[in-house]
């Protein structure tokens, strides 16, 4: 007689860092294997696709959300609009307008958003143009969902895709009961957003992790009433930081009077600058004035390698200019007027508040000590039927 395949749940709960769970009471009594994840230099868009496929940046190709592209960008037929003024080109109606076209005509998918002005936007590409919870997400390598779907496995994936963490747990919990699946993968986004407006309320953040404890607590007890051997995994995919400092790195690049996209172009996130040049004059300058400053600092190409997002192309920047953990650009692409967050992630992985989580109610046969060591957990998982 065949048994029932073991229940394999594992929860990514995002920007949920070590720094938030040591020492409390989180689930601690349900998932006492406990331990610090290091995450990889950037945002989520370069940290899930790892911890989904289980290779670094440099091998699964996803970090940024732009890469440097002119020959296949899908707005490069706006070159021929450059003549036209900045506020004809590039204004609120006009992003919205490529925003759409972007994602309903150019195949960039449905989370394409228009973050760099349109002046510069024809040599860029947009790397998510696939859903990354969906088998062939990954452009550049293969993820635990084309696994699953390879062996035929059962599995349930919810994201923010299709709805909000409450709702995303109360319908875990129903498949839960219908037996849909034996692998469960749920990503819950909420908490991102939360830290990042809340990072110094301790109160606030203690209500909030009660909450998810709750809820998680109910899948978690669900799962192990209909198998006993249910596994149950929660971990993160990066910490957030506290913000301290704000430094203006758009105005101090713009006074040495270089243009875009004539000398340079500049990607900035909100503690992360990334450029490109076509002028030596710009280059050396702009190197000069980013290795004057004292809120950051270039990352060399050795660096780079062994944080694994080193690219020999420079898709993602000739030149990477990395924020000290504490200080945030005032001003970026990818965050509107009024953005002003008390805390931040995007920091170098060296940081302890960048620090990810992985608790569990089994210790791993594997040793787990970066988020791209969850793949391999995972990876198992899938195997045990």
């Amino acid at each position: 007689m065949n048994r029932r395949p073991r229940l394999h749940i594992f929860v990514l709960i995002d920007a949920l860092g070590w720094q938030f769970v040591e020492g409390r009471e989180f689930l601690c009594d349900l998932l006492p294997y406990r331990v610090p994840l290091r995450t990889v230099l950037g945002y989520s868009s370069g940290a899930i696709p790892s911890i989904l496929s289980g290779l670094p940046p440099a091998q699964n190709g996803h970090w940024n959300l732009y890469y440097f592209d002119p020959e296949s960008s899908p707005f490069r037929w706006l070159r021929h609009l450059l003549f036209l003024p900045d506020r004809v080109l590039d204004n609120r109606i006009t992003r919205k307008l490529l925003k759409e076209m972007g994602r309903r005509v150019l195949g960039l998918g449905p989370l394409f958003e228009c973050c760099v002005s349109p002046q510069i936007l024809p040599w860029f590409n947009w790397i998510e143009k696939r859903d990354l919870y969906r088998p062939g997400g990954i452009s550049g390598a293969s993820s635990i969902f084309d696994l699953l779907e390879k062996d035929g496995i059962p599995y349930c994936v919810y994201s923010y895709r299709e709805m909000d963490d409450e709702k995303i747990i109360e319908q875990a919990r129903h498949d839960l009961e219908a037996g849909k699946a034996s692998f469960f993968f749920l990503y819950l986004s909420e908490m991102d957003m939360f830290l990042h407006m809340h990072r110094r309320d301790d109160q606030q953040l203690g209500h909030c992790l009660d909450w998810y404890a709750a809820e998680l607590r109910d899948v978690f007890c669900l799962a192990q009433w209909l198998d006993p051997e249910a596994s149950f995994t929660i971990v993160s995919d990066h910490g957030m930081t506290p913000v301290e400092h704000h430094y203006d790195l758009v105005q101090e690049v713009e006074s040495l009077g270089f243009r875009m996209p004539r000398d340079y172009l500049a990607v900035y996130d909100s503690t992360m600058a990334r450029f490109w040049f076509f002028d030596e004059g710009a280059r050396k300058a702009i190197r000069e004035r980013l290795t004057s400053l004292t809120c950051g600092r270039i990352l060399d190409p050795n660096e780079l390698k062994r944080l694994g997002v080193f690219f020999p192309d420079s898709r993602y920047g000739e030149v990477i200019f990395l924020l000290h953990p504490g200080w945030l650009l005032s001003r970026s692409d990818f965050n509107g007027h009024g953005w002003s967050p008390v805390g931040m992630h995007g920091y170098h992985p060296d940081d302890p508040d960048s620090d990810a989580i992985f608790l569990s109610n089994h210790e791993p046969s594997v040793t787990v000590r970066t988020i791209s060591d969850v793949f391999q957990c995972m990876e198992e998982a899938v195997m045990d039927r």
